[in-house]
């Protein structure tokens, strides 16, 4: 028994193939005793009080509510609750069922979001073009609603597609995402226009869907940028903003250390060319059936 699994009050989890695997603090397999006892006691109060749905609440996704409230069952309960309420406000579990969103090749073109491969950790890759931005256009081809209702089908699809299918490429959890955030050719302007969805998409992550930032790379940071981000600083948590590196046009070197070459698009200055665009290929080990248009799956 290794050092780590003595240390623990919880047991490593199941399928791990990666003998270099060793959990975060506060994760399956590294848990103190007083955190496995929070753990446990959330449990049976959701299960008691008939909250509990066992095919959503599994223990990872019960520590993420725990670790975004430092372990305090009420306060990791009541966020739990809310976002359980959110759900059905929503309607959540019928978006997943039949969302379709028809207009994705059009909003492309205005503003990119897409998931794209995996970083070196094997967290999905999403990256996000908001230099592209062109509100007029975007508003004229969707609305902000369905923006957000895109939002949520792909925050459930990360979590029940493409977290499972990461961590089976890399053989031991993966929990979290890395984030790329383009801001070249942003305007102060644009993003005016669009803070009330930023806002909102910001709060649903971090209300709903707490603990899965894993690292978060702003590029491309242009001067007096400082003012947008005095907008957006106030709407994140201390422990997301923490999180988040701000680089500017030479960012490149710093992307291809957690990002392989051949997994980084080359407009990032990476070396992947997918066939039909990266941002429309949806690649990654979630897709095995896309292939990328330099071979590279």
């Amino acid at each position: 028994m290794s050092t780590l699994e003595q240390a623990s009050a919880s047991p490593m989890p199941n399928g791990i193939t990666d003998p270099n695997y060793r959990p975060l603090p506060g994760r399956v397999g590294n848990l103190t005793v007083p955190q496995q006892h929070a753990l446990q006691t959330l449990k049976n109060q959701l299960l008691d009080e008939g909250h509990f749905v066992e095919e959503r609440m599994d223990d990872p996704m019960l520590l993420r509510f725990l670790r975004a409230r430092k372990f305090d069952v009420p306060k990791a309960k009541a966020m739990l609750l809310a976002a359980e309420q959110w759900r059905r406000d929503m309607k959540v579990d019928d978006i997943v069922r039949t969302f379709e969103f028809t207009e994705k090749m059009q909003v492309d073109q205005y503003y990119p979001q897409y998931y794209h491969k995996m970083d070196k950790d094997g967290r999905p890759v999403y990256i996000e073009r908001l230099g592209k931005l062109n509100v007029p256009a975007l508003y004229g081809i969707t609305t902000k609603e369905r923006l957000l209702q895109r939002l949520i089908l792909e925050y459930e699809k990360f979590l029940t597609d493409r977290l499972p299918a990461c961590s089976a490429a890399v053989g031991h959890p993966v929990e979290t995402v890395c984030t790329i955030l383009d801001l070249k050719g942003v305007s102060l302007s644009s993003f005016y226009q669009v803070r009330d969805y930023v806002n909102e998409a910001s709060k649903i992550g971090q209300d709903r869907y707490p603990e899965c930032m894993g690292k978060f790379y702003i590029i491309n940071a242009p001067w007096g940028f400082s003012a947008v981000w005095s907008l957006i600083k106030p709407w994140l948590d201390e422990v997301t903003v923490s999180k988040i590196e701000i680089l500017g046009s030479s960012y490149q070197p710093k992307l291809l250390q957690d990002i392989r070459a051949e997994d980084l698009p080359a407009d990032l200055g990476g070396k992947c060319k997918c066939a039909g665009g990266c941002s429309l290929s949806d690649t990654g080990p979630w897709n095995p059936d896309e292939k990328t248009g330099n071979g590279v799956a």
